[in-house]
């Protein structure tokens, strides 16, 4: 079983392959087999090539423009699930330095990456100051409903008092004026 795979690069670049056999169907297949991995250049020159690998990380100069195909091949019976990741490297060559063009760019990312950094934080402090302030506000809105229900409580106790008082005085006035 084979699984092919292309990367089309427009210049020349370091690049990294990882791989890991992560797992097989069958439960019981814990054979060291692996699987082959090779890469091929855009002229089909064979570039990389690793046998029998359960895991591997390699690099690789892609020193010619255009697609780059990668085959990997399963030798067992079953299938078997793979993980891999392609990392393409900024720099073409090991002894190329580094130059202005190449760091303007990334200073610029930098700055705006600063920028919004800044923002986040900014609307960061600005929504815990909110949270504050609302928690000040329902603190006081709370303290004051609780005064409130308090007096009206002690209203209608007070009218309540008043009621009865004031039933008793009317109904002792008018039993005192019949029994005469």
């Amino acid at each position: 079983r084979k699984f092919l795979g292309r990367v089309v690069f427009d210049r020349v670049l370091l690049t990294a392959l990882p791989f890991v056999l992560i797992k097989s169907d069958y439960a019981w297949h814990y054979s060291q087999d692996g699987t082959d991995l090779v890469v091929k250049g855009p002229s089909g020159n064979q570039i990389q090539d690793s046998h029998d690998k359960i895991s591997e990380k390699f690099e690789f100069m892609a020193h010619h423009k255009g697609v780059h195909p990668f085959c990997f091949t399963n030798k067992s019976p079953y299938h078997e699930t793979i993980d891999f990741d392609v990392h393409v490297g900024l720099f073409a060559y090991y002894d190329q330095h580094a130059k202005d063009e190449h760091i303007n760019p990334s200073l610029e990312q930098i700055g705006k990456l600063e920028e919004a950094l800044y923002n986040i934080q900014f609307e960061q402090h600005w929504l815990e100051a909110q949270t504050e302030r609302q928690a000040i506000v329902n603190d006081t809105m709370s303290r004051r409903a609780v005064h409130k229900a308090f007096f009206e409580s002690a209203a209608l106790f007070g009218a309540s008092v008043l009621q009865v008082y004031l039933l008793r005085r009317l109904f002792e006035r008018k039993l005192g004026i019949s029994r005469v």
